[in-house]
């Protein structure tokens, strides 16, 4: 028995795949806008650019949390092709998940990241920096602090690879829900099918992300260090969920397809709304009156959830085929995410140092990411025993008869 009962959608979902690799190639853009946007950032450009705040808004407010809606649909995929049954296979599917996502995050943290903060204190805190094998060393052993002001980086840190820690976190709790509460998970999604009829998709999402964000924020603020990050658990760990339960309901991916006008119409004004609401408050010293913080708050909600209605509306419409692209593109999305940050950040550094035109750097720091992700993705996935530490499911061993006959 599966974790629900057999539905029309009992298939892939070609459409989840399609808005995952998109949402990823997003990322990879937003991070490029990391380097000339004025906030802060690991490194940065000495030419920032303000009207890039406006652009980087555009999908702040929803495409992570997206990623784990779709992750948490992907799940439920992987969960239901291995038939869960009894504690045994619960157990399976937790050894799976691990696998796939521990060893990338032991080598993000202990050898793709390093050079992330080490660019980081080069730029932000020169007379602090050492050569690279010094830091090194610090940066393992967690003897490393290098502050400037209040603000000290401590190590050894996972920086854009909170994603996959959070993940690896909401997955072992899904996966004691499922040895523990399958039925109850059962009832959550056929009683989600019913309270979320109609317009109520639109809405009651769109009440719960406002509240939760109303309620938590201020005294949680969003830090991506897993510890006491509880206003961000409350919103990632809620849409993970969501997603492994709606993967398979053809109700909700109905409703989807009928709301993803008025979605689409509902987030775009939102969006306008806060981002001139930003834009006005963007200083330090600025701040704006308590009670138009809290509208915002649900405003801010309203672009979050009703894009994320219309991307998976407009998906369900649209993106509903299997391509050679799509499974090119599927298993490459872990390493380039894995990738894309660090050589962004190295790229930038030095990029920023040659003294380019910046309609030229920036075209090149884009490709230079994006070649760099390409051609670890094309290495690492020939060599079997680096496909686990990519995210890669290795390849099965070639028995010598079969390489025989194919020779």
């Amino acid at each position: 028995m599966s974790v629900s009962a057999p539905s029309p959608l009992s298939t892939r979902r070609y459409d989840l795949d399609w808005i995952r690799v998109i949402a990823f190639f997003l990322l990879i853009l937003y991070h490029v806008g990391m380097f000339y946007v004025p906030w802060d950032w690991h490194v940065k450009s000495p030419h920032t650019v303000p009207a890039l705040e406006p652009i980087m808004m555009l999908t702040s407010p929803w495409r992570l949390t997206l990623l784990f809606l779709v992750s948490g649909a992907a799940t439920r995929f992987l969960a239901d092709k291995m038939v869960i049954a009894d504690k045994m296979a619960v157990g399976a599917l937790t050894r799976a998940r691990v696998a796939r996502l521990l060893p990338p995050l032991l080598l993000a943290i202990f050898v793709i990241v390093p050079p992330q903060s080490f660019f980081e204190i080069v730029e932000k805190v020169p007379d602090q920096a050492l050569p690279y094998a010094a830091f090194y060393l610090k940066y393992v052993t967690g003897s490393g602090h290098w502050c400037r002001g209040t603000d000290c980086l401590a190590t050894p840190t996972y920086n854009h690879m909170w994603f996959v820690a959070y993940l690896l976190a909401y997955t072992l709790v899904l996966c004691g829900l499922l040895a523990v509460g399958r039925e109850l998970l059962r009832r959550l999604e056929r009683g989600m099918e019913l309270a979320l009829g109609g317009w109520r998709l639109l809405v009651l999402p769109l009440l719960f992300l406002g509240l939760i964000r109303y309620a938590l924020l201020d005294r949680f603020p969003m830090t991506h260090w897993i510890v006491n990050d509880w206003y961000d658990h409350a919103l990632s760990f809620s849409a993970f969920l969501f997603g492994f339960l709606m993967a398979k309901s053809e109700t909700l991916r109905q409703g989807f397809l009928r709301l993803r006008w008025p979605a689409l119409l509902v987030a775009l004004p939102a969006y306008a709304v806060f981002a001139t609401y930003a834009w006005a408050y963007r200083a330090d010293d600025a701040v704006p009156p308590e009670a138009l913080r809290a509208v915002m708050r649900f405003v801010y909600a309203a672009d979050q959830w009703a894009a994320i209605a219309a991307v998976l509306g407009f998906g369900a419409r649209h993106l509903t085929r299997d391509s050679a692209a799509l499974r090119y593109l599927v298993p490459a999305v872990f390493p380039f995410y894995l990738v894309h940050q660090t050589a962004t950040v190295v790229l930038g550094h030095y990029l920023a140092k040659a003294g380019l035109p910046q309609g030229l750097e920036a075209p090149l720091l884009i490709l230079g990411t994006f070649a760099t992700c390409l051609a670890v993705y094309e290495a690492v996935r020939r060599v079997n025993p680096l496909r686990p530490w990519f995210g890669l499911k290795p390849r099965p061993a070639v028995r010598l008869e079969a390489q025989a006959q194919a020779a």
